[in-house]
């Protein structure tokens, strides 16, 4: 691959910029921010346009709620797992806001009920669709939080626990919850893991 044909613009610094941030400054989140940021995870593609998602805002007392949930919850976990859940936690008490994203099962449900095939595979063929639209609105969030200048890290181990959060959240139990803290860097992030070069992780097929 020519590297002297890379090109770069905003929306590609983005993306190179992007960083899981766990740890957050204690500054609070201008409104309007958030609201940018879910403008861009709603216009992410989305299977038959469904937008089959929701995003929930949580701050003040159901943040601290969501804290001690997950604390408590650590503790019936294997160590690898219980250490994660804990540094989740502290992560969520040091964003000023954390989001939620949580499908809402419509895809799967209508899907399901149109496609002239054996429902099983229905079902799985749109449990997985609705399952990839969410996440990149999910993606969608986390780099429109970075061009504003945020951070964000999105808690991927909080799968363990999806129902007991869907449950605080007042939400029915769906195929996909993320949870991603936001807010501004508690110190200024260095250089990013490292990537493998392209190069090993591209074929190229004629």
């Amino acid at each position: 691959m020519n590297k002297k044909h890379k090109h770069h613009n905003e929306t590609l610094k983005s993306i190179e910029m992007r960083r899981s941030i766990r740890v957050f400054a204690d500054r609070k989140l201008d409104p309007g921010f958030i609201y940018t940021m879910l403008e861009a995870a709603n216009h992410a593609p989305s299977a038959h346009n469904q937008q089959s998602w929701r995003f929930i805002i949580i701050e003040g007392e159901t943040k601290s709620k969501l804290v001690d949930l997950v604390s408590a919850k650590s503790n019936n976990f294997p160590r690898p797992s219980s250490v994660l859940l804990r540094m989740a936690a502290r992560s969520i008490a040091s964003a000023p806001v954390v989001i939620a994203v949580i499908n809402t099962g419509k895809l799967i449900q209508h899907g399901t009920e149109l496609f002239k095939i054996e429902k099983e595979k229905a079902h799985d063929f749109f449990r997985v669709m609705e399952i990839q639209s969410s996440a990149a609105a999910v993606q969608n969030l986390l780099l429109a939080a970075t061009s504003l200048g945020l951070a964000t890290v999105w808690l991927g181990i909080l799968i363990l626990i999806k129902d007991d959060i869907e449950e605080l959240l007042g939400e029915p139990h769906g195929e996909f919850m993320a949870v991603v803290p936001v807010g501004y860097h508690a110190v200024k992030s260095g250089v990013g893991p490292h990537k493998k070069p392209v190069e090993m992780v591209v074929k190229h097929v004629r």
